[in-house]
């Protein structure tokens, strides 16, 4: 068996790669036709089933229920508004276990933020070479001196006098 993640071959029972640690449990489940339905977790952890997603669904409605007879009795003072944060709350996360159960019946991919799949990550490309562009210089018929403008200061310390050493002194006396 070959690792998914490095290409290191392996033996046919070994749990993970020798090379890269990668585990190797599901391909060979995969290769002896073993391989178990995945069960779909929440964001704690917990198992998604119909019961909890449709008590979510109906405890978002009830609390959606209350607010707004709150709301219209004005029993609620400005609380009522309150209510809404974990009626959506519930009913968006009801809706959302819903919806995975009815992709987990027609077999497609669902997503579950408990389970880390590398088929669901996408393709690691650490293992590959960097991309590198070899960076040709373009010809130039100047030299790197030639577009550089003369300097400010040259040709001023010509106009200094010089002692009899050579040094300069002080600025011509007019």
């Amino acid at each position: 068996m070959f690792c998914p993640k490095c290409g290191t071959q392996n033996p046919e029972t070994g749990k993970f790669c020798r090379s890269c640690g990668t585990d190797l449990g599901n391909v060979s489940e995969a290769l002896t036709g073993n391989l178990r339905p995945r069960q779909i977790l929440d964001h704690k952890g917990r198992p998604v089933s119909w019961d909890r997603a449709i008590v979510k669904i109906f405890t978002g409605l009830a609390f959606l229920a209350v607010s707004i007879v709150l709301a219209v009795l004005g029993n609620g003072r400005g609380w009522w508004f309150w209510l809404l944060i974990p009626a959506f709350t519930s009913l968006g996360a009801g809706i959302a276990q819903y919806v995975q159960l009815r992709k987990a019946e027609q077999g497609r991919p669902v997503y579950s933020p408990g389970v880390s799949d590398p088929a669901l990550r996408g393709p690691d490309l650490s293992a590959l070479p960097p991309n590198q562009t070899n960076y040709v210089a373009p010809d130039s018929r100047f030299k790197t001196g030639d577009l550089v403008p003369p300097s400010v200061t040259d040709n001023t310390t010509r106009q200094l006098e010089m002692d009899s050493e050579g040094q300069t002194m002080a600025l011509p006396k007019k």
